[in-house]
């Protein structure tokens, strides 16, 4: 299932996603605020969970 995990940092915060086993498996860019963190998390489950893969040159 994977989980979402938010870190803060003096930055401000991000989050990675984190596979059953605890790998990580995606980063974020960091987020002024928690709340725009928390809405990046929404945009990534809203806008691809079934994202096509495809390879660049």
């Amino acid at each position: 299932m994977g989980k979402f995990v938010i870190k803060s940092t003096d930055a401000g915060c991000h989050f990675v996603l984190k596979a059953d086993n605890g790998e990580i498996i995606a980063t974020s860019q960091v987020y002024k605020s928690k709340d725009s963190c928390k809405k990046g998390i929404e945009s990534v489950k809203k806008n691809a969970p079934d994202a096509e893969v495809v390879e660049e040159d």
